[in-house]
């Protein structure tokens, strides 16, 4: 199913349950260049013959700098140029990282995704937004550039293990959370496992998730309003995420309930506990054992605060977010409540 984004700078062609093999009437199979990682890149290479392949290490500790200047050597190399494009095959740290490298690369060339993961499905390769780490601080170096496809091949997700279909429906559960009441019963009436076997019932929940986000973002490309609503847990999350080498969805379960226990303290909200058992039942983490103090100051060097105002994201009910500038030392209470519990 082919689906089509219009954004202020371009558009994005979604091709929803398609293959792999279609990418080669997408784009030029002679001047594209595959980035994937060692993880993916054997089942991509079984699946696509002859491509340009850039192969990197798996994992959000070679998403930095070093990574990049590797990616870019290989494609002077390979004879990439201004009309070439970057084909990103992986999960997020991928698509993250082949999205900023089309951004800089000759200062700009064509890219398009094919997400293998379930949070990268969902989430992390949709809207434009890519980057890469400077030490624990995520995400702190980047551009938005949009990506000209998205190419969703469900088989991909046949070699993900256990702990990557989690992850992943930590985005999903969020996007219910803030914009999606209806989506959030659906998802607790049903389990992980329901969605695991039921390709029709998953291939639907990711196209609604995809295009949730997509529309968002098609109101807001460079997170001026609503576009901020999409960082429900991640203040927090982010503060953790590297410190503790936590998978992204997992750090991001663990501040949605942070903020769910803000927005009870700041906007009375009242299903905190339906949240934290949703979580839960999708076997994510709703506590963490992090150091409060050392979380406290990793979110003042947070890219989105702005002196000493971070927009924090609440919950006034469940489908409705708002944000909010808090302080430290508004925040600070519950953080510091939060991170004295075990999981």
């Amino acid at each position: 199913m082919k689906k089509v984004i219009k954004y202020p700078t371009g558009y994005t062609i979604f091709y929803f349950n398609e293959s792999l093999s279609l990418l080669e009437t997408i784009v030029d199979k002679n001047n594209s260049f595959l980035i994937t990682d060692d993880i993916v890149g054997p089942i991509v290479r079984k699946k696509i013959k002859k491509w340009n392949v850039i192969e990197i290490p798996a994992g959000e500790q070679h998403k930095h700098a070093d990574t990049v200047n590797t990616i870019i050597t290989q494609l002077v190399q390979l004879g990439a140029d201004r009309k070439s494009t970057i084909v990103g095959i992986g999960g997020g740290v991928v698509t993250d990282i082949a999205g900023y490298v089309a951004a800089i690369y000759m200062r700009g060339i064509n890219v398009g995704f094919v997400p293998s993961t379930i949070l990268a499905m969902v989430d992390a390769s949709i809207g434009g937004k890519n980057g890469v780490d400077v030490g624990i601080y995520k995400n702190m170096v980047g551009t938005f550039k949009q990506p000209s496809f998205l190419l969703y091949d469900y088989s991909l997700l046949k070699s993900l293990p256990e702990l990557q279909w989690v992850n992943g429906f930590a985005e999903i559960i969020k996007h219910a959370a803030i914009k999606d009441a209806a989506m959030f019963k659906l998802l607790e009436t049903h389990t992980l496992k329901d969605f695991r076997k039921d390709k029709e019932l998953l291939g639907k929940l990711i196209m609604r998730n995809a295009l949730l986000k997509a529309k968002v973002v098609q109101n807001d490309m460079y997170e001026q309003g609503d576009r901020k609503l999409l960082n429900l847990g991640h203040t927090l999350g982010h503060a953790i995420e590297n410190t503790y080498e936590l998978p992204h969805g997992y750090a991001v379960s663990i501040g949605m309930v942070v903020a769910a226990y803000l927005s009870k303290s700041i906007l009375d909200f009242k299903q905190s506990e339906r949240l934290i058992k949703l979580i839960t039942q999708y076997g994510l983490p709703a506590y963490y054992n992090y150091d409060a103090d050392l979380a406290l100051k990793n979110m003042l060097s947070d890219k989105k605060r702005v002196r000493n105002i971070i927009n924090y994201v609440l919950l006034e009910k469940i489908g409705h977010a708002v944000y909010r500038p808090l302080t430290i030392e508004d925040i600070a209470p519950i953080v510091t409540s939060l991170g004295t519990k075990s999981e």
